[in-house]
């Protein structure tokens, strides 16, 4: 496997190269198509694996580079849904120790999910439009998918019935 770019400019993945036509396949759709070779490039310095990794969001993928268990997502979301949340709420809210939940928070603001803010003339944290998204697309909350209220209540999203 190769990472190559089509004429169009598409990162595809190199499945089989033949003498004038080779197989790739759209990481972002997954289709498989044959292209011309000479309509094909190498792209240098980028993994195949990299590029098979753009089936996912960016956003999705953000979240799950800078997650390391389920305490730190948990943390995530709870920030989430608190933004904007002042430092001292934070902490009490969370079974994190000082030490671990200001680790976190700069792992977090180094990956761009978390900035600092004013909470209610404090510091504090909120989630970015990157992690939002992200967290967002990881619970389902995407097009075709039950509202967040439907889940909570049990209600049937297409009849808005218990």
């Amino acid at each position: 496997m190769r990472t190559v770019r089509d004429d169009a400019g598409r990162r595809l993945i190199l499945l089989k190269e033949s003498s004038d036509s080779s197989l790739v396949r759209d990481p972002e759709t997954g289709e498989r198509r044959h292209v011309a070779n000479d309509e094909l490039e190498p792209v240098d310095g980028e993994s195949p694996l990299e590029t098979a990794s753009r089936a996912v969001p960016e956003p999705v993928r953000a979240v799950a580079s800078a997650v390391h268990d389920d305490r730190s997502l948990g943390l995530l979301l709870e920030i989430d849904a608190r933004s904007p949340v002042d430092v001292r709420t934070l902490t009490g809210a969370v079974d994190l120790c000082e030490s671990d939940l200001h680790g976190l928070l700069s792992e977090y603001r180094a990956a761009g999910l978390v900035a600092e803010t004013d909470a209610t003339g404090v510091r504090g944290y909120e989630t970015t439009e990157r992690a939002s998204a992200g967290l967002a697309a990881m619970r389902g909350h995407g097009a075709g998918s039950e509202s967040a209220d439907s889940q909570a209540t049990g209600d049937d999203p297409t009849t808005g019935e218990s």
